[in-house]
């Protein structure tokens, strides 16, 4: 009898520890599950917030955290960065520009960071006169080291594997939207741009450069300077027709842009004679035909004017007395003259040196 209390005493102290064991392990899945739902239920913010996030190599968990915690409540920023940490996510190496959408949860803005699946940005440029210009844009959206990819640029070995010279580069840059990723190297930036670069030169634009008389880059460069004589863009295929008509007839081009670029001040209001005999391959004034590269990173509006030009028998120009942006546009040298008068009469009028 009293072996079989001892063992039914036992036997009982096992059931409680089994017991309590349960419960305790009921407990802990529970939270684990409740924790693990919340996190995946949890929205970060707002879903009509966007979190934009930059990671660069080497990024401490702080720093993460604090870039986080500048967009969303600081514990669930804590709770991202606590995922991420916690497994095999390799921070030291990893870089990209990511966007969280603020209905996503918790959970799964941690794994979209730690996956790697960048955002792409878009990448809009124009109105950019020189090539660092470009560089500087460039250097102000992305990862990119501004300095790698001006020695791009202005390697002549480079420019030539693309069928340009350090000079007429920038007329493979077209203005537009692109999108990259912010990781982007400056040998893939440059080669996507040339990849875009072909596709818009297809055999239909070609065909009109050559019925032009103009080869692709020509057309660029022509481009260039219609787009620094007129904003207007309805006016933009008359100045080309104008040019083309000089440029057939082997009339120096006589473009003041051209001036401007020769002396180096594109902000000069009124082309002097000390301005036209600057010696330079860039001044129309002085040498005939187009000079050696575009003047400025010309618009695809341009460029399309170029290849659509006026058909016309304009060969001279001179901007509108009223300063509306327009031109006046002659045949002949006593016309253009008594356009010029009357522009230059307004100029003295307003005080324009």
């Amino acid at each position: 009898m009293y072996f079989c209390s001892k063992y039914v005493i036992v036997m009982k102290k096992k059931h409680i520890i089994l017991i309590v064991i349960a419960i305790i392990v009921a407990v802990v899945v529970a939270f684990c599950g409740y924790k693990y739902v919340t996190l995946v239920k949890t929205p970060i913010t707002s879903a009509d917030t966007t979190i934009k996030v930059h990671i660069t190599p080497g990024m401490s968990q702080d720093s993460l955290c604090a870039i986080l915690a500048e967009q969303i409540e600081p514990s669930k920023a804590l709770q991202i960065v606590e995922i991420m940490y916690n497994g095999d996510y390799d921070y030291t190496s990893r870089k990209g520009y990511y966007e969280l959408n603020g209905a996503t949860s918790i959970y799964h803005a941690a794994r979209k960071l730690m996956a790697g699946s960048e955002t792409p940005i878009k990448f809009t440029f124009n109105n950019l006169r020189l090539t660092k210009q470009l560089i500087e844009r460039v250097d102000n959206n992305f990862f990119m080291c501004a300095d790698s990819l001006s020695a791009l640029l202005t390697d002549p070995q480079f420019c030539a594997s693309y069928g340009f010279d350090t000079e007429t580069i920038k007329a493979m840059f077209l203005p537009d939207t692109y999108e990259f990723y912010w990781t982007v190297s400056p040998r893939r930036f440059v080669k996507r741009m040339h990849d875009y670069y072909q596709q818009f030169w297809n055999d239909e634009r070609k065909a009109k450069a050559q019925n032009a008389g103009l080869t692709p880059l020509e057309v660029s460069i022509l481009a260039s300077i219609v787009e620094e004589e007129t904003a207007k863009i309805d006016e933009m295929p008359i100045v080309a027709g104008l040019y083309i008509n000089r440029l057939r007839r082997n009339i120096p081009l006589q473009a003041d842009p051209t001036v401007k670029y020769a002396v180096g001040d594109f902000g000069l209001r009124r082309i002097l004679n000390k301005h036209l005999n600057t010696p330079s391959p860039y001044n129309t004034y002085l040498n005939i035909g187009l000079p050696p590269a575009p003047i400025r990173i010309p618009s695809k509006t341009a460029i399309e004017a170029v290849l659509n030009y006026r058909t016309h028998n304009y060969l001279y120009m001179c901007a509108k007395e009223d300063f509306s942006g327009y031109h006046n546009f002659a045949r002949t040298l006593s016309e253009h003259n008594r356009n010029a008068q009357r522009y230059h009469s307004a100029l003295n009028r307003q005080g324009i040196k």
